[in-house]
């Protein structure tokens, strides 16, 4: 029912640009949004009426009377009467304050045994009428130590024009991601650039490039024993949940989302 609203709202559209070396399950239906991932975050952010604040860097939360008090890297800190954490786990587990004592052992060790995948995702952008000669929008690689996927993102997204020109992105293998995890950006943007040289030497060159280190690209193992969402504290209510509850793809975001949705309505 997800996917069918944010079809019919044309966030939404089925995939049917080539993709090589992807496994496709049988009766399985693959989606892309033409307006990149966020077009969906952004679609039930503004159903919700909710006033979001951007770029707020939570350090730690504190039990002041009865409420729950909310400090950030910058500003003042605010107080709120229910605080929902989708971080990822490991970054839960790094907040200060009186969360510390509230965590208690077992939850604690639930919570530690979520791992994640580590890797780089490297975005090439070029000018408008650029050529990208290649007989897919996007490849799975099994054979190089560096780069796992490649993506002709216009030509995935089917929105290729004259107008806008094309951009690539490339995501590289866990071990790579793992291996280089702490290593100089530069020199990581060089190997990536050496690889894809090497993958696909036809590329021409860009205009610009960005390098992004996902530390939590994908989760690997779930927290145990937990139905999308665990609840630290009940009154007042401060609960978690996310992709690290379930499994990292879009089924289960949702389900992560409705648990934690039907938690705190208990709660209000």
């Amino acid at each position: 029912s997800f996917c069918e609203e944010l079809v019919s709202q044309g966030i939404l559209k089925q995939l049917t640009a080539p993709i090589e070396g992807m496994v496709v399950k049988e009766g399985s239906c693959n989606y892309v949004a033409p307006q990149g991932i966020s077009s969906v975050v952004k679609y039930y952010l503004q159903q919700s009426d909710a006033d979001v604040f951007y770029e707020q860097h939570v350090t730690h939360i504190f039990l002041r009377d009865g409420k729950w008090e909310v400090s950030r890297k910058m500003g003042p800190p605010e107080q709120f009467d229910v605080v929902i954490l989708t971080i990822p786990v490991p970054q839960i587990l790094q907040l200060q304050g009186d969360i510390l004592n509230i965590i208690n052992e077992s939850q604690k060790q639930q919570l530690e045994s979520a791992s994640y995948s580590s890797r780089y995702a490297l975005g090439l952008f070029y000018e408008a009428g650029a050529q990208i000669d290649v007989p897919w929008a996007a490849q799975y690689i099994t054979d190089n130590p560096c780069i796992r996927f490649i993506s002709i993102d216009n030509k995935k997204r089917n929105i290729e024009s004259p107008e806008i020109g094309p951009s690539v992105v490339v995501h590289t293998t866990v071990s790579f991601g793992s291996e280089h995890l702490d290593s100089d950006p530069v020199e990581v943007q060089r190997l990536i650039l050496s690889h894809l040289e090497r993958i696909v030497p036809s590329l021409p060159k860009p205009v610009s490039i960005k390098c992004h280190k996902w530390r939590y690209s994908q989760v690997t193992k779930a927290v145990p024993n937990c139905l999308g969402q665990m609840i630290l504290h009940t009154q007042p209510l401060l609960i978690c949940g996310g992709d690290g509850f379930t499994h990292s793809n879009f089924d289960g975001c949702i389900d992560s989302a409705v648990s934690l949705a039907e938690a705190v309505k208990c709660h209000l």
